[in-house]
């Protein structure tokens, strides 16, 4: 008999509930079957708990001629966690706490049902997917590079309100626990089992039913091993001598990295250490007060309106050209092989599409393709891809140095040095040989698009596509519009950037774009207050306390001091030659002294702001000191971290008044995926929000008294105050 596209020997359909389906085999062993008709992917959200409960009680708890219970899906995943959005709607501390309480009811009453059973787990099984199967007595995963396992609530600025808080440390220890719980770590099926949070893995679907119905047969009377009389836990509970020092030292190391900007990390620990010196019952409860606490708090509401809500809106194609029809990209040609063009032609062939990687040497044109090939050495050592797919995904990559071999690329893309004679030349020779229905990207980060276009026979198909580096790793691509860029091109290059994995934000042309000119903002602002004698270590503590990756200085010699001087030095030029009035930053002199004087061009050449030493370490370089000596009264941390973060956030407003970004969501989205805004505060414009419109611009004129008209409050914030309005995307 065939059943939601999988085969059940001699079974009978003892339940069907809308999205659940229950089926009993001759020897008693019920299948329970998740697949919601509405969805793509199972997920936790209204009406599944009920829906659940009923489904177990009356097919399996209470009914005598059940002996076991295979949880399952009809869909290539497990379950992806819980419906964040009905997270929107809760206002109270007790309705948070309600919703997570009756799912672990639930759950526990299929646990302590007396009879055993087993999560068979399709693909992915994440937050409350995972916390499913937890419940469950047994796991087995098939076991598939695809397939992720994880509770990454804290990404969101949540815990794991299913048990996994309890489960979880009971099941593979205290200190494994925290470490998957705090980090939001995503495991495939082989790393899970090595740790116990699976039992087994499974080679296909028949294969993983055939195992949990064995193990069925073989455990009768399964239980937890909670609920076993003297259950320990693995390790030791919270009072073990060898886990106490676990959380001593947890919240000061969770400090150093967090800042104390992420509380739900601090709920998590204590949601540990309180729950697991009592029983699960009550610690089940423990679980459920902290969740509500993370629940209410500002961070998880910032985070969960930009990186659930804001990025869904993005992902859906809120940015994209109303009425195109969607396109798909079978041939890109890559200008450039060097680390930006060899890393957009992995991504790419690693979406399937065919690579042009053209350079002026053959050599540099292969050792472009070589990147690909260490990138997936490194998979296949982990056991996350084989030779086979390394071969397959390496045979869409062909090296070359002649532009005939562009002919039949669909989208070709620039990525060479920022010079804009070498693009020009680079348009034109590619232009002679693509077809007219191909589209034209630039990989530029600064460079406008409306001006490189000009080099163009048709601006209308010419765009910017800003990757960010490392492409491999980054999440972002920027898509700017040239002012003669049409929405057909818009339309295509959203549908590849989507194509490729990557989630697309939609700018408007102007200098440095969105991402690059607010992003500068604060590795500029770090320099000022350099000069202006702060302490460069104090510069540096305000910038990690900010929440944001890199301190200031650090981050700009990631970046590269003899860049920044050049792209600072061609503005100038730019806009001279334009007539308008030439702005010369602070951090200008600082960039010219390090360069030119002391041949300190940041990382890549081992000295800029920090000394880079042989074994890995960096410490600042001793001689900032002297030639920016600290003035003896210091301006407050809290002063420098506002200078940090309202620099950004005005910029950013500046950026939404003008009309360069087109919406709050690529601007909340295009600053977190984009140069890592503190994600806690939610994007650079969500932190206006949330700091209130008219606190934001009190502070802003407080700042700009203090240390300059930079910090003016943008005119949108004045206009929006007087309306009453936030920003919006309704």
């Amino acid at each position: 008999m065939m059943t939601n596209n999988h085969t059940v020997d001699s079974v009978t359909t003892i339940n069907e509930l809308e999205n659940f389906s229950a089926q009993r085999d001759a020897d008693g062993i019920v299948t329970v079957i998740i697949d919601q008709a509405n969805r793509k992917m199972n997920v936790i959200g209204d009406g599944f708990t009920e829906a659940f409960l009923s489904t177990i009680a009356d097919s399996f708890i209470s009914d005598d001629a059940a002996k076991g219970l295979i949880l399952t899906s009809g869909k290539e995943t497990f379950v992806v966690g819980a419906d964040i959005d009905q997270l929107a709607h809760i206002e109270t501390a007790e309705q948070a706490f309600e919703l997570v309480k009756n799912l672990k009811s639930s759950l526990r009453k299929l646990e302590i049902s007396g009879k055993p059973v087993v999560a068979a787990i399709t693909g992915t099984a994440l937050g409350g997917g995972l916390e499913l199967a937890l419940a469950c007595h047994y796991r087995i995963a098939i076991d598939s590079p695809k397939t992720k396992l994880g509770l990454p609530e804290v990404k969101l600025g949540l815990l794991p309100g299913g048990g996994g808080t309890q489960r979880l440390p009971r099941l593979i220890g205290i200190e494994s626990a925290l470490m998957l719980m705090n980090q939001g770590k995503e495991l495939h099926p082989i790393a899970a089992k090595d740790i116990g949070l699976i039992d087994a893995t499974a080679s296909s679907r028949a294969d993983m039913l055939k195992q949990a119905k064995d193990w069925i047969h073989g455990n009768p009377n399964a239980q937890q091993p909670w609920d076993k009389k003297g259950f320990k836990i693995p390790g030791g509970d919270s009072n073990h001598p060898n886990v106490v020092p676990i959380f001593s030292v947890a919240p000061a190391m969770t400090n150093q990295k967090s800042h104390g900007n992420y509380p739900a990390i601090t709920h998590i620990l204590s949601c540990v250490f309180e729950g697991c010196l009592v029983d699960i019952d009550t610690g089940l409860e423990i679980e459920s007060r902290y969740f509500a606490a993370c629940v209410l708090s500002t961070e998880s509401k910032n985070m969960i309106n930009t990186l659930w809500t804001q990025l869904n809106s993005i992902k859906k194609g809120q940015s994209r050209p109303h009425g195109m029809e969607r396109s798909a990209t079978k041939k890109v040609g890559i200008l450039g092989a060097g680390m930006m063009g060899a890393g957009i032609a992995y991504v790419t062939a690693k979406a399937g599409i065919q690579v042009v990687l053209l350079d002026t040497e053959m050599a540099n044109a292969e050792k472009g393709k070589v990147y690909s090939a260490t990138i997936l050495d490194k998979a296949i050592s982990r056991q996350h891809s084989t030779e086979e797919k390394k071969k397959e995904l390496l045979d869409r990559i062909k090296p070359t140095v002649s532009y005939d071999d562009l002919a039949d690329c669909d989208l070709v893309i620039e990525a060479v040095f920022e010079n804009r004679e070498i693009k020009a030349k680079c348009t034109e020779q590619s232009e002679a040989m693509i077809a007219n229905t191909a589209i034209y990207a630039s990989n530029t980060s600064t460079l406008p698009i409306t001006g490189l276009a000009k080099a163009s026979k048709r601006p209308n198909q010419f765009i910017g596509l800003h990757f960010f580096s490392p492409v491999d790793k980054m999440p972002l691509v920027e898509i700017i519009m040239g002012e003669q860029t049409d929405n057909a091109t818009l339309a295509k290059a959203f549908d590849y950037v989507m194509h490729i994995g990557k989630t697309p934000i939609v700018v408007n042309d102007s200098r440095g774009f969105y991402t690059s000119r607010v992003f500068g903002t604060y590795v500029t602002e770090g320099m000022a207050m350099l000069g202006e004698g702060v302490h460069p270590r104090s510069i540096e503590v305000a910038g990690m306390r900010t929440g944001m990756p890199m301190p200031p200085l650090a981050l700009q010699d990631e970046v590269s001091l003899s860049l920044a001087l050049h792209v600072s030095e061609q503005q100038q030029l730019d806009l001279a030659a334009e007539g308008k009035p030439v702005e010369v930053r602070p951090s200008y002199e600082i960039l010219k002294t390090l360069v030119k004087e002391h041949n300190r061009e940041g990382k890549k050449n081992g000295k800029g702001f920090y000394e880079y030493l042989d074994n890995g370490d960096k410490h600042l370089w001793p001689e900032l000191m002297n030639l920016y000596p600290p003035k003896s009264e210091q301006p407050s941390q809290q002063d420098l971290i506002d200078r940090l973060m309202f620099i950004q956030a005005n910029e950013s407003a500046k950026c939404y008044g003008e009309k360069v970004v087109r919406s709050v969501a690529d601007a909340n989205i295009g600053s977190i995926f984009g140069w890592g805004f503190a994600p806690h505060h939610g994007g650079t414009l969500q932190f206006i929000n949330a700091t209130g419109l008219e606190a934001f611009i009190a502070r802003s004129h407080e700042l700009a008294a203090q240390y300059g008209e930079r910090f003016a409050p943008a005119q949108i914030l004045l206009e929006m105050a007087d309306k009453g309005e936030l920003f919006s995307d309704d």
